[in-house]
């Protein structure tokens, strides 16, 4: 028996292994556990190793690839319509391992130790940036219930309840001034938390030499410039034909209409913080980029006198998508006087 392709349909405690041989025919079906499938794949020869692109896949290639097999990693939607009908574990982990046989098929490259390390640390700051939010919001309600209305903005607020606990409110009560204190312990507390995951962040951007070339443009600093190396790792992974700004969402969906074409909104595929952040990012750059002197300047300046204000931020963070990876592959700086229009 000479497997070829070894379609794994990844569980939490056990999974759902296929193999195929090299015409493709099924000669192996069996469930085993992640610690038996990695013992397993030791007494196998070299093949392909196919997995989907989810918990705990990173880790169990990178130990299938030490063991001298080829790991495949895919996207779940890319799997999909190769399973069969009724599907199953023992179905999936078929389809996947006929999935991975297709020449275009896109694979999604193994992320190492660090980079995991680095992703997990943005997805906990951004755990706390939503329970500040979520704790100011409801701060602002409590004092809207009692007549106080408090314009938008962390900063506002703050300097607002600095005046509400220090005057005299009758609409506030003993118990309310106490638990209005308690919420702003938590906001403190939460807001220390953060600033220290930015300075880790801080000092992690000025160690490497790809966030420092990120950072060299407009609307990226260490924040986003970590989080991309953590999500692309290399540059080379979005050669020609695949597109970083297409990979996160941000172009628009296109279609034709009485055989026009026609731009509809962007498709918000892919990975949602790092478009989320590209985004904020854009909207901080727009006002300093739009004045420059350059072709992107002016480019900024025509689309926005004929589109939305929000529109020209989403075609600006696209835009910053695709010099990020332009900036990576050539290992130079991004120059805004260098810049073309698209």
């Amino acid at each position: 028996m000479q497997i070829a392709v070894l379609g794994i349909d990844l569980g939490k405690n056990s999974c759902s292994v296929v193999g195929l041989d090299a015409t493709g025919r099924p000669v192996l079906r069996r469930r085993l556990s992640r610690e038996g499938l990695i013992k397993f794949a030791a007494g196998l020869p070299p093949c392909v190793m196919a997995m989907e692109s989810c918990g705990g896949a990173h880790y169990l290639g990178r130990v299938l690839r030490d063991q001298g097999h080829q790991v495949r990693l895919m996207s779940p939607e890319y799997v999909r319509p190769y399973v069969k009908a009724q599907k199953n574990d023992d179905r999936d982990a078929e389809a996947i391992a006929e999935a991975a046989t297709r020449p275009t098929m896109r694979f999604v490259e193994l992320k190492s130790a660090e980079q995991l390390d680095m992703q997990s640390l943005h997805r906990a700051r951004d755990r706390l940036v939503g329970e500040r939010t979520a704790l100011i919001n409801q701060l602002r309600a409590f004092l809207l219930e009692r007549g106080i209305i408090v314009p938008q903005g962390r900063r506002k607020l703050e300097l607002q309840l600095k005046e509400v606990l220090a005057a005299e409110q009758r609409s506030l009560s003993a118990r309310a001034k106490l638990l209005i204190e308690d919420m702003q312990a938590q906001w403190r507390e939460l807001d220390r938390r953060i600033e220290a995951f930015d300075d880790e962040f801080v000092a992690q951007a000025r160690s490497d030499q790809a966030t420092r070339l990120l950072m060299t443009i407009p609307g990226i600093g260490p924040l986003i410039a970590t989080a991309l190396v953590a999500a692309i790792g290399r540059a080379e992974t979005f050669g020609r034909g695949r597109n970083l700004a297409a990979w996160l969402g941000l172009v628009p969906k296109q279609v034709t209409t009485g055989g026009k074409p026609k731009l509809l909104g962007i498709s918000k595929r892919g990975n949602r913080y790092l478009r989320k952040m590209l985004v904020h990012g854009a909207r901080a750059a727009l006002r300093m980029l739009s004045n420059t002197d350059t072709a992107l300047g002016q480019w900024l300046r025509g689309l926005l006198q004929r589109a939305h204000k929000n529109t020209v931020v989403v075609a600006l963070a696209a835009k910053l998508a695709r010099v990020a990876c332009a900036v990576l592959r050539s290992g130079r700086g991004f120059e805004v006087g260098a810049a073309v229009t698209p």
